[in-house]
């Protein structure tokens, strides 16, 4: 959906947002983001152009992040290195569909909407908090996707009881 420089450049701000306060050399960015340094080094050049990140030179410079990332989207980011292309005309040049979209396209075009819509509603602050924290279960067995019970055991692992699925059939075929 997005192309790969639009990742790079979400990686670097989403680690300039998680090390907010602190400039970040490219080579630092690299590290925490797995991005090639002479490719990040690019996309943090366009990013700065555009006003989302800046760069300072020197012994105590590096790159930060010039928005809060409450106030900045996905959208934003990603307009900058590759922005979302939407379907305007039919592609095909036919005539018949001058006016509007044909069949195809509008589905096509209706789903780059949905997409463009979600990348504008996600800010970089949703996308960097914290996970929520799931709650542990207190029950002693659980329901597994194969049907069975899964007993917990008093280490707390739990292994599917295979057979219960088979016994309940078999009660089943007893019964009537």
């Amino acid at each position: 959906m997005i192309s790969q420089t639009a990742e790079y450049a979400l990686r670097a701000v989403v680690d300039l947002t998680f090390n907010a306060g602190e400039p970040r050399t490219t080579q630092e960015i690299a590290e925490a983001t797995l991005v090639p340094i002479g490719y990040l080094s690019k996309v943090l050049k366009e990013l700065g152009r555009a006003g989302i990140v800046s760069a300072q030179r020197g012994p105590n410079g590096g790159h930060t992040l010039l928005h809060d990332p409450e106030e900045l989207s996905l959208y934003d980011v990603i307009a900058v290195i590759d922005p979302p292309m939407r379907i305007h005309e039919c592609p095909l040049k036919l005539k018949s569909h001058r006016l509007h979209l044909c069949p195809l396209h509008k589905r096509l075009d209706d789903a780059l909407a949905l997409v463009e819509r979600a990348f504008k509603e996600t800010t970089i602050a949703e996308v960097t908090a914290d996970p929520p924290k799931r709650p542990r279960r207190a029950a002693t067995s659980e329901l597994t996707i194969s049907g069975g019970l899964a007993a917990s055991k008093p280490n707390g692992s739990s292994k599917p009881n295979r057979k219960a699925p088979q016994r309940a059939r078999v009660a089943q075929r007893n019964r009537g």
